[in-house]
């Protein structure tokens, strides 16, 4: 994978993002699997680099017999998890190559999870089909309209249904993305909104990652029909020294890295 050949704060629509976006993993797949496919393994639930493990945190309640959509799956760690406690599970995702390192490790574990390539914005699935969503760091990071990501979550959820997705916490927009000392001095402001953009030599986005405050978030999830739950920011746990990026034990000690919302579509809604 080739580096970008610059970096910038500037608007990107949501046809630029999603066209970047899906080009960068596509490239970084295997990288991504070859640094982090031990952490996540290969069936099981991680929902950030804090460690915390659907294993037991339980966020998405009981699942056995429940149809479930994993937004933006990756290779599958999580939905093939989900498989093996006994839900119908079908993930999606922007890049084809991380499905193809989701094929790889279902022939690898004898755990399959049915994937497909598809837009967030515009999931392939009639109204009301799943039970539960979720999504572990896939696809809200990246997006450039959450909302109407947030809308077609609930389009697909039936009455009653259980959102719960982690996101990179949004105060660490206002840090420099290093594990280590020079990340804890905020050299920007949290309020600020413009996107972080890595482009190419033409000039054109190859990676985009939009910020939004909670507020934002919660504003989001509200005007998309769905009603908050639980907001949850994981605590760096004791003995865990791994770094992932800007997140390591120096940071997570002192503020907080990932968030964590719960919402569900209201029973008996539209």
């Amino acid at each position: 994978m080739t580096g970008p050949s610059g970096v910038d704060r500037r608007d990107v629509d949501a046809v630029a993002t999603v066209r970047a976006n899906r080009g960068w993993w596509d490239s970084a797949a295997d990288d991504y699997q070859a640094e982090h496919g031990a952490f996540l393994r290969d069936v099981g639930f991680v929902w950030c680099p804090e460690r915390l493990d659907e294993a037991r945190a339980r966020l998405l309640g009981e699942v056995a017999g429940r149809r479930v959509l994993e937004v933006g799956c990756g290779a599958g760690q999580c939905g093939r998890w989900l498989v093996t406690q006994g839900a119908h599970v079908v993930g999606i995702d922007l890049s084809f190559r991380q499905l193809r390192h989701s094929r790889r490790i279902d022939l690898d574990s004898g755990v399959a999870l049915p994937a497909a390539v598809a837009d967030a914005g515009a999931l392939p699935f009639a109204a009301a089909s799943f039970d539960l969503a979720c999504s572990a760091f896939g696809a809200l990071p990246f997006v450039a309209d959450a909302r109407a990501v947030l809308a077609e979550v609930r389009r697909v959820l039936r009455p009653g249904g259980r959102f719960v997705f982690s996101v990179s916490h949004p105060i660490r927009w206002a840090f420099p993305d290093d594990p280590g000392p020079a990340g804890l001095t905020a050299d920007r402001s949290y309020f600020d909104r413009t996107p972080y953009v890595e482009y190419g030599e033409d000039g054109e986005p190859v990676y985009v990652e939009h910020h939004r405050t909670l507020g934002d978030w919660v504003e989001a999830i509200v005007g998309a029909g769905l009603v908050p739950r639980g907001l949850l920011e994981p605590e760096w746990p004791d003995g865990h020294e791994r770094e992932w990026g800007g997140w390591s034990p120096l940071r997570g000690r002192l503020f907080p890295g990932t968030v964590i919302f719960t919402c569900e579509r209201p029973a008996g809604g539209e």
